[in-house]
């Protein structure tokens, strides 16, 4: 592939960017319009959701309402919730798992065929719906891959990098994206990123090796509004092992009975808060993390979950046995790890951004449903209730044809970058993000973090070249990640050096109390000084 090498141009009524539960969902909901749904992994489904253990929150028990779950997760957000938004949610959410339940999709129920519902965290209620015991993404997400599959007005483009948008005049005009085949321009006046989070721009996350942040990264180098990016959630129980991603031990355990005991057996949460091991997560999280930074070990005891609910965790189960433990015999060794993004691209209720033809949607969409700290469960619950209202925004609100806009040129990448280096850079990258803005973090640290960052940018940005042979598609997109990792760590750390306060999953161990007029912020590329802009009609070698 090299510079002068012309690529495709496809058009498109609307791209979906991701596929994951939020990409699926607003892809089948447009039916029967024409979507291209654009996707880096090698089939469906993909991203965080296929690993998402907990379940779905929605008030549909017997006494249980929308408006008692949308006050816990006001209470979670530690002041920074939009309630409307909330409400919103939680009605929604509700009537969208009811339907799902009357399609028969695979849900655990009781004899009678009513849900079977769990506690978690932070929760009034028992209203977590769950399916295959603790793997209700994986048997969501496939069951919703098999209807995508089987719906014709969907074209599913696999081992399809997205890089960058492209506009004229502030308005999204299309896509473009790196295939296995090569670069390809997706012409379309309508794109939703559903791209998940930002777990891989750390170095200990829950994540899958794809949430690299990519949605984030592209709607920055647009231009869009971003909002609340200093949020970022550390789920309290990661299996302490050696692995990337470390495995997750979903919080329903601590709903069915779990306790966390400190080296000498003793359980210590009563101590840290009045809901002990349903505290919510940003409490357990640093209970946690203040014992394994002194070199204190911390276990989770399962056998009382298992106990309870003898076929409730079956993934849980393979994960330990996987990493030679036995839950049977012993506690389990846990610590935090990058788990979730509170923050993201700015939204109204209808996912539109500040962009004219881009919408959002999931963990990439800051709704403004999870303030400073997301509810446990509420994130499968975000992604099926926002896919489908930015579907019926994209299908009813009229967008005049595109105008004439320039075709952009790629960004190009030396031919002779390899894997390691890219590694390396990115692996550096991840160990600052998590050593500056991590669990606890402090000013000294962030602008360490930041001045790192910076410097591993402008390395990798020196990588591209004007003239000549390019990288290949997979380099190409290995270094993508990289650009887009690096953007989002630096935005990151700008956002928590600008709270200068102590807030639910932000925590500044130099400004450790909340501040009661702090508010939710938003930025944008521009406050990121030094930073390349988008590609945009400037960017040319031709007219469409």
């Amino acid at each position: 592939m090299t510079s002068s090498t012309p690529y495709d141009v496809r058009d498109a009524e609307v791209i979906v960017v991701g596929s994951g539960l939020a990409g699926m969902t607003a892809a089948l909901q447009l039916a029967p319009r024409a979507v291209t749904l654009i996707t880096k992994t090698a089939g469906l489904p993909g991203g965080s959701s296929l690993y998402a253990q907990g379940g779905i929150a929605a008030a549909v028990g017997t006494g249980d309402r929308p408006e008692d779950h949308a006050a816990d997760t006001v209470a979670a957000g530690a002041g920074l919730v939009d309630a409307a938004m909330a409400a919103l949610l939680t009605r929604d959410g509700a009537a969208q798992v009811r339907r799902l339940l009357e399609d028969g999709l695979p849900f655990d129920r009781a004899p009678d065929g009513s849900p079977l519902l769990g506690r978690e965290a932070a929760h009034g209620a028992a209203r977590i719906v769950h399916a295959g015991g603790d793997a209700t993404g994986r048997t969501l997400v496939t069951a919703l891959a098999e209807r995508l599959r089987a719906t014709p007005s969907v074209r599913v483009e696999i081992d399809a990098f997205a890089v960058d948008l492209v506009l004229r005049n502030g308005r999204v005009c299309g896509l473009l994206a790196c295939h296995g085949q090569g670069w390809v321009l997706h012409r379309a006046p309508r794109v939703i990123l559903a791209t998940g989070g930002i777990g891989a721009a750390f170095a200990r996350t829950t994540n899958p090796a794809e949430a690299t942040g990519d949605g984030l990264a592209i709607a920055a180098r647009a231009g869009a509004r971003l909002a609340d990016l200093e949020f970022v959630q550390f789920h309290p129980t990661a299996l302490a092992v050696d692995a990337d991603p470390v495995p997750l031990l979903t919080e329903a355990l601590r709903g069915a009975g779990a306790l966390l005991l400190d080296s000498e057996g003793r359980r210590f949460m009563p101590d840290e808060h009045p809901l002990a091991e349903l505290a919510p997560r940003d409490v357990v999280a640093r209970a946690i993390g203040r014992r394994v930074a002194a070199g204190e070990p911390v276990f989770l005891d399962l056998r009382p979950a298992l106990a309870a609910k003898p076929d409730g965790f079956p993934t849980v189960l393979t994960l330990c046995t996987e990493h030679g433990l036995d839950p049977f015999a012993e506690p389990m060794p846990v610590a935090p790890a990058a788990h979730y993004h509170m923050g993201g691209v700015v939204t109204d209720a209808d996912g539109r951004t500040s962009l004219e033809g881009l919408w959002a949607c999931g963990e990439v969409a800051c709704t403004g449903v999870h303030g400073a700290n997301r509810l446990a469960s509420n994130s499968l619950l975000e992604a099926l209730v926002f896919g489908a209202r930015v579907a019926r925004d994209v299908a009813e609100r009229p967008l005049a044809p595109l105008p004439p806009f320039a075709l952009p040129r790629p960004p190009a990448v030396a031919a002779d970058v390899g894997h390691l280096l890219l590694d390396a850079i990115g692996a550096e990258a991840r160990t600052a993000l998590y050593e500056g803005a991590g669990l606890v973090r402090d000013g000294l640290g962030l602008l360490a973090a930041r001045r790192k960052l910076d410097r591993l940018a402008a390395a990798l940005d020196m990588l591209r070249c004007e003239d000549g042979d390019e990288a290949p598609p997979e380099i190409v997109r290995h270094w993508g990640e990289a650009r887009n990792r690096l953007l989002v760590g630096r935005l990151v750390v700008h956002a928590a050096l600008a709270r200068e306060e102590s807030r639910g999953a932000h925590c500044r161990s130099d400004h450790p109390l909340p501040n009661p007029a702090s508010i939710s912020r938003s930025l944008t590329l521009s406050d990121l000084a030094g930073t390349t802009g988008p590609l945009s009609g400037d960017a040319a070698c031709c007219i469409l």
